[in-house]
């Protein structure tokens, strides 16, 4: 028996699969499993409430508040976070538990890129993972394979230390930037991953909740990464500043003289170079705060 562990399983309108996914948990020897559900319109709570899983209905919507208010349910010194919909093997969770019981790590990712099953992802999906987890690690400076898996493991104490807010499908890539923000020990675990039960639509929608997790990363780094965050506004206004800039010289040789141009090129370039220079100057009050919240947690 594992008291001191919760299975938490975010659902909505998982009837075909959840079943299987809290019987394989009870089997194990796992007591605590909690289910937060979604406002499932089908018989999901119903099913997981029969195996024997503590059913909680969310208070809100999307899958991000869902997982915040089971985090502050959860009272075990260990939370293993899986999606309810069967892709993910229960029997591989010691897999994400053995470097969480041995200390090494405070929270831990499943690589679903290392052993997909056949029909598991579409191309489309595996460029836009490639594209967002490239990102992450262009922007973090920390280079995981499978940034948006939903197969994890944590310590509460490294729970406590995450400060949420998305509410949809970009909570996976939230977590993983608060991982890396608060200095937590992350390490990546391979695992299995299946195509979804055939009668079980994805409520995931590539486009558009893939651009949404992009912003998120994007719009994350202005307090990890604000050289990044702010350099690249000061690149597009310097880039359209000597745009505007050679135009106006192309002109002047052929005797036509721009003065509104100039001027607007001149402003565009200061702008750019001001957005630098306080990136710069943020960047290093974020390096001096991480410098201070380090030498917190050593004492």
């Amino acid at each position: 028996m594992r008291d001191n562990i919760c299975i938490l399983i975010p659902t909505l309108n998982e009837a075909h699969t959840i079943g299987e996914v809290v019987h394989k948990f009870k089997s194990m020897g796992f007591p605590k499993i909690l289910v937060i559900d979604g406002h499932s319109t089908d018989d999901t709570v119903k099913i997981a409430r029969e195996k024997g899983a503590k059913v909680v209905i969310q208070k809100g919507r999307g899958k991000g508040q869902a997982i915040q208010q089971a985090f502050e349910l959860i009272e075990e010194d260990i939370i293993v976070m899986i999606d309810g919909d069967g892709t993910y093997l229960p029997e591989e969770v010691d897999k994400l538990l053995e470097s969480i019981e041995k200390g090494t790590a405070d929270h831990v990712i499943g690589n679903r890129f290392a052993e997909p099953k056949v029909g598991a992802f579409t191309k489309l999906n595996l460029f836009g993972n490639q594209i967002l987890s490239r990102s992450f690690g262009f922007a973090y400076g920390t280079w995981i394979t499978d940034i948006l898996s939903g197969y994890r493991a944590f310590t509460k104490k490294s729970i406590q230390e995450l400060e949420l807010n998305k509410t949809g499908f970009e909570t996976e890539a939230e977590i993983t930037i608060e991982s890396v923000k608060k200095g937590l020990r992350m390490v990546e675990v391979p695992i299995s991953y299946r195509s979804r039960h055939e009668r079980a639509a994805t409520k995931l929608h590539p486009l558009k909740d893939g651009l949404k997790i992009g912003f998120t990363i994007y719009k994350l780094t202005k307090t990890h990464n604000p050289l990044l965050y702010f350099g690249l506004f000061g690149a597009v206004f310097m880039v359209l500043g000597a745009c505007v800039g050679i135009y106006v010289v192309l002109e002047w040789f052929k005797g036509i003289t721009r003065i509104p141009m100039t001027i607007l090129a001149t402003l565009l370039i200061v702008m750019g170079v001001q957005m630098f220079i306080f990136g710069l100057l943020s960047d290093i009050l974020s390096l001096f705060h991480k410098e201070v919240m380090r030498e917190l947690r050593r004492k």
